[in-house]
C-alpha cells in the first residue's frame, strides 16, 4: 500500500502564511530559496510547492492527492475536487479575500451594467466571464499576466483584481465598483485519494490540526488560582461567552481555574481578575484549539 500523501503547498502569496499555519499545527516545514520541494518532519507526507492558480487542476487530475489553494482558483479551473476544509486565512491576515471590479477614480463606470462593450483585464478570466454572464453584460475579457492595476485606463476600461485591503487599488487611483467573488483558502483533495481509506484518514487528521491552529490565532490560555468563596466573583469578571475549566487543588478551599480568551483583552482582564480574588495568574500562548 502507498503510504505517501502527495501534498501541494501554495507557492507565492499564500506560502509563508501556510508554512506558519503548518508549524502551529505541529509540522516543521522548510524550503530553500530556489527549491520547489519543501522538507517536512512527516515521512508519510511528500510536499510540493505549486502555484495556487494551478493547484486545483493538479489535484483533480490526481498528480497530487491534496492541496491548499483558494476557493477562487477552484472555481476558475472548474475543478471537480473534494473540499475538505475551509481555512480562513490569507497573505495579510485571517480574513477572506475579494475579487473586485475596479475602474479609474474618474471613470464614468458606476456599475457592472456600464461595462457593455468595454474591455476588462484580469487573471481570473473564467470568473470574470461568469460574472458578466450573470449580469447579462457583454464585454471583452483579456488575460492579464500581472501588474493589472496599472492597465486602466490606458489599456483597458476596467480590471477585475484580487484584494485583501484595497490599499494597492487606491495607490493606483482605482475605485472598487463591485465585489465579483469572496474567497477563502481551501484544503482540497482528489476524489480517488479521498476514497482511499489510508489517505482519507491522513487528510482528515491534517485538516483537523490546521483548523485547530486557525482557531488558536489571537487566543491565549489563562490559568489562575481562586479561593472558593471568590469563584463566582471571578467568573463574573470573565467575558460572558467564556466557559472556564474549574478543578480542586490539594489546598482546602482553593480552586484552579483555566480559560481561553482573546489575546486583545487579556491586558485589561488580568488586573480585574486580580481585583476579584484570583492569584497566581499565568498567561500562555496557544498553538491549537481542538473542539
Amino acid at each position: 500500500m502507498d503510504r505517501k500523501l502527495k501534498l501541494g503547498l501554495p507557492k507565492g502569496s499564500l506560502q509563508e502564511s501556510t508554512f506558519d499555519m503548518l508549524r502551529k499545527a505541529g509540522y516543521s516545514v522548510s524550503v530553500g530559496d530556489r527549491s520547489y520541494k519543501p522538507s517536512i518532519d512527516d515521512l508519510e507526507i511528500s510536499p510540493l510547492l505549486i502555484r495556487a492558480q494551478e493547484m486545483a487542476r493538479y489535484v483533480e487530475q490526481g498528480v497530487i492527492d491534496a492541496g491548499i489553494t483558494g476557493k477562487d482558483w477552484v472555481e476558475e479551473c472548474g475543478a471537480k475536487v473534494v473540499e475538505v476544509s475551509d481555512l480562513v486565512y490569507a497573505k495579510q491576515g485571517m480574513r477572506p479575500v475579494r475579487w473586485v471590479l475596479a475602474v479609474p477614480v474618474n471613470s464614468k463606470i458606476r456599475s457592472v451594467k456600464d461595462l457593455n462593450g468595454k474591455r476588462i483585464a484580469t487573471e481570473a478570466v473564467n470568473l470574470a466571464k461568469k460574472y458578466l454572464k450573470k449580469n447579462k453584460v457583454k464585454a471583452e475579457v483579456e488575460f492579464s499576466w500581472g501588474a493589472t492595476e496599472i492597465k486602466a485606463p490606458e489599456l483597458v476600461d476596467a480590471i477585475i483584481e484580487l484584494t485583501e485591503t484595497g490599499s494597492s487599488l487606491k495607490a493606483n487611483n482605482l475605485r472598487i465598483v463591485d465585489t465579483v467573488l469572496e474567497s477563502t483558502t481551501r484544503f482540497i483533495a482528489n476524489k480517488k485519494a479521498w476514497e482511499n481509506s489510508w489517505k482519507r484518514v491522513k487528510i482528515e487528521k491534517l485538516a483537523m490540526l490546521l483548523e485547530g491552529a486557525l482557531k488558536a490565532v489571537g487566543k491565549v490560555g489563562v490559568k489562575m488560582n481562586v479561593f472558593e468563596k471568590s469563584l463566582s466573583k471571578v467568573i463574573k469578571t470573565l467575558p460572558s461567552l467564556t466557559s472556564p475549566t474549574v478543578s480542586h487543588l490539594n489546598k482546602k478551599g482553593w480552586l484552579a481555574l483555566e480559560v481561553v480568551m482573546d489575546e486583545s483583552i487579556v491586558r485589561d482582564m488580568i488586573p480585574e481578575l486580580k481585583k476579584a480574588g484570583a492569584v497566581g495568574i499565568i498567561e500562555y500562548p496557544l498553538n491549537k484549539v481542538i473542539d
